[in-house]
């Protein structure tokens, strides 16, 4: 009988699927009490981490899909370039979330909103960062600088842990001064390290891949 841990991958395609399922949970608290609070932060916080939800399945399908290959004893595919492919892929995705963060900033900067229900949208922002961390803690294994794929699924991660730190951030300034604008300030400048992290992990990829296919 098949065994799957016979993949060498299995027990990151397990942690980023834990990663996906709390991430979920949490993009669906911010997006509901973001809306009930008129905290604008937490409801845009909430939407960009549904993007990740997707982007980080993309990292998780390219495990599943290894798995499935060796249970099938089908050797066409090379599991490492597979790997490759989807880091190179996740690594666009993320390029274009952080062009999104950005424009999200520019267009929120001349932005007030009165929140509703502060510290719900504050608890729930806490929570939300406490996630994140536990996320990245987990998808850091042992073998995070060999996988790709992994690494991939880390900085998605660490780009919401920036995120989230500027949304809270954000929802006290508003709440104690009625600067509404920090967040959107924080949120340019976290779009923009987002965007050379994903730059760097691109070029890195397209480098490999350009060479496995020169051979």
């Amino acid at each position: 009988m098949y065994n799957n841990n016979f993949s060498p991958y299995y027990k990151e395609e397990r942690r980023t699927l834990f990663v996906i399922v709390f991430t979920f949970i949490i993009m669906l608290l911010e997006i509901i009490i973001g809306y009930l609070s008129s905290s604008m932060a937490l409801l845009a916080d909430g939407v960009h981490m549904g993007s990740h939800v997707l982007l980080i399945g993309l990292n998780l399908f390219a495990y599943y899909f290894v798995r499935k290959q060796q249970k099938r004893h089908n050797d066409t595919y090379n599991t490492q370039k597979v790997m490759q492919l989807s880091a190179f892929t996740s690594g666009i995705m993320l390029m274009v979330a952080s062009i999104f963060i950005c424009s999200e900033g520019f267009e929120h900067m001349e932005a007030h909103h009165h929140m509703t229900s502060y510290p719900l949208a504050l608890s729930i922002a806490t929570i939300g960062l406490i996630v994140n961390f536990i996320s990245a803690r987990a998808l850091h294994s042992k073998h995070f600088e060999d996988n790709p794929n992994n690494h991939a699924a880390y900085l998605h991660v660490m780009s919401d842990v920036l995120v989230k730190i500027g949304v809270i951030i954000g929802l006290v300034c508003s709440h104690l001064w009625d600067i509404t604008w920090i967040d959107a300030a924080l949120a340019i400048i976290t779009g923009v390290i987002v965007l050379v992290w994903a730059i760097n992990l691109t070029k890195k990829m397209a480098k490999v891949l350009t060479k496995n296919f020169t051979k």
